[in-house]
């Protein structure tokens, strides 16, 4: 008898574990979900400090042009402050502004791309924001506690994600 107890009791327990590997908890959905937020917004905050660095490379460059190409001027290389000529630093101004540019082409592209993904991610689990379709998603909210509460529907109940 006690052979026979040990099993159906090892039976259960395979069953609970398969039961958890059919998706993500909603908190490992929201935590996932909140990390690829971040990681966009990161990026973006990124793109907006190489955007005023250009800025900062396009007014030095600009006031640079109008001066005597042997005149002095100071460079901040590493910390450290550079005396050089304004023909010397010029060019390398102009190299690195347009580095700068194609670092920010690359980030953008990888923000959209970031974008495609929480989008899919967002469809995938159906997770919704705060605020987002007031009017309708009311009724929706109504009938997905409603499902989570009771078990009611196969689908899987939506993330709400403030």
């Amino acid at each position: 008898m006690a052979a026979n107890s040990s099993s159906t009791g090892s039976k259960s327990s395979t069953n609970t574990s398969g039961g958890k590997q059919s998706g993500p908890s909603a908190e490992q959905v929201v935590s996932t979900f909140q990390r690829m937020r971040q990681e966009q917004r990161s990026m973006a905050s990124k793109a907006a400090e190489f955007e005023m660095d250009i800025n900062e490379h396009s007014l030095v460059i600009d006031t640079l042009k109008d001066v005597d190409p042997s005149r002095k001027c100071y460079r901040l290389v590493g910390g450290v402050l550079v005396e050089r000529t304004v023909k010397e630093v010029l060019p390398a101004l102009e190299t690195n502004k347009e580095q700068i540019s194609k670092i920010i082409e690359s980030i953008n592209t990888q923000m959209q791309s970031k974008g495609r993904e929480l989008t899919e991610y967002r469809e995938r689990y159906n997770i919704r924001l705060v605020g987002e379709g007031e009017g309708d998603a009311q009724g929706q909210s109504a009938a997905s506690s409603r499902d989570s509460e009771g078990g009611g529907s196969k689908t899987g109940a939506g993330v709400l994600v403030s």
